[in-house]
């Protein structure tokens, strides 16, 4: 083989994926549910308007998101990719509410870094 015959390493090929989010609704939720069959997850997301009562509490979903496997698995690693980033600037989100509520830190201790203008970085 001569040198004019060596194959070539494939071009790598790069996807652009370009979203359309023009008529998309914006909604708030506080609680969101996960179910699943054999081929999908489903995930319902409501409001809750009580989320520290006790008892018995009714919530109305509002949206349902239903995606097969493959695309829960991609979610997943995108929200620990998302929130790892998140902590890694603001510190770590701390999901016990009594000890939210006893730590919380005084005004200007955000735990990023304060930039112009007041935005933390």
């Amino acid at each position: 083989m001569s040198e004019s015959e060596t194959p070539t390493p494939q071009q790598q090929v790069t996807t652009e994926v370009v979203v359309d989010d023009s008529g998309t609704l914006p909604s708030y939720s506080n609680f969101c549910r996960v179910t699943a069959t054999p081929e999908e997850v489903i995930l319902d997301f409501g409001l809750n308007p009580q989320p520290f009562a006790q008892g018995r509490q009714d919530v109305k979903a509002n949206q349902r998101i239903v995606m097969n496997f493959y695309t829960s698995k991609r979610l997943l690693t995108a929200l620990g990719m998302t929130i790892q980033r998140h902590e890694g600037t603001f510190g770590s989100i701390e999901l016990d509410v009594r000890r939210r509520a006893t730590n919380q830190p005084q005004q200007g201790q955000t735990g990023g870094r304060v930039g112009p203008q007041g935005v933390v970085e």
